[in-house]
């Protein structure tokens, strides 16, 4: 299981949106793209499919930008992860491996891994991960005398 490019920008976008949803004040694309070292393009697409999710909202005019839809706590990673990826990513049906026992039983193990993948990110909130930010930085900041 691995975290796409995709998704890690997606969320990347959404903490840096979480990180100032108390000013209430909308960020830019581009304010948000220089912020996290996201291109540009790719940060519009992404919010748009964020935006067809309900995770953001736009707001038009001269000091428009993307604002959080809800409450930084009430967006779980998953809810992130399944809208840039949908429901079920990682795990197809291929048709042309063959339907043997050990198949059966490799794909009951990944799906259960899965299982547990979507109960961590149903965990974790926007809110979570930025306070887990903050303890890290403040843990890296070093005193010198």
């Amino acid at each position: 299981m691995e975290l796409s490019c995709k998704s890690e920008y997606a969320l990347l976008a959404l903490l840096e949106l979480a990180s100032q949803y108390d000013k209430g004040e909308p960020l830019q694309i581009r304010q948000i793209a220089a912020q996290q070292n996201i291109p540009d393009r790719y940060l519009e697409q992404l919010l748009a499919s964020l935006r067809r999710c309900g995770l953001v909202r736009s707001q038009r005019g001269a000091k428009g930008g993307y604002l959080l839809a809800r409450e930084p706590w009430k967006i779980t990673l998953l809810d992130v992860v399944t809208c840039i990826e949908g429901l079920d990513a990682g795990l197809s049906e291929n048709d042309s491996t063959p339907k043997t026992l050990e198949n059966e039983v490799i794909r009951d193990v990944w799906k259960e891994a899965q299982e547990a993948s979507k109960s961590v990110l149903q965990k974790y909130t926007l809110k979570d991960v930025c306070e887990l930010r903050n303890a890290k930085q403040q843990g890296n900041i070093m005193y010198y005398i």
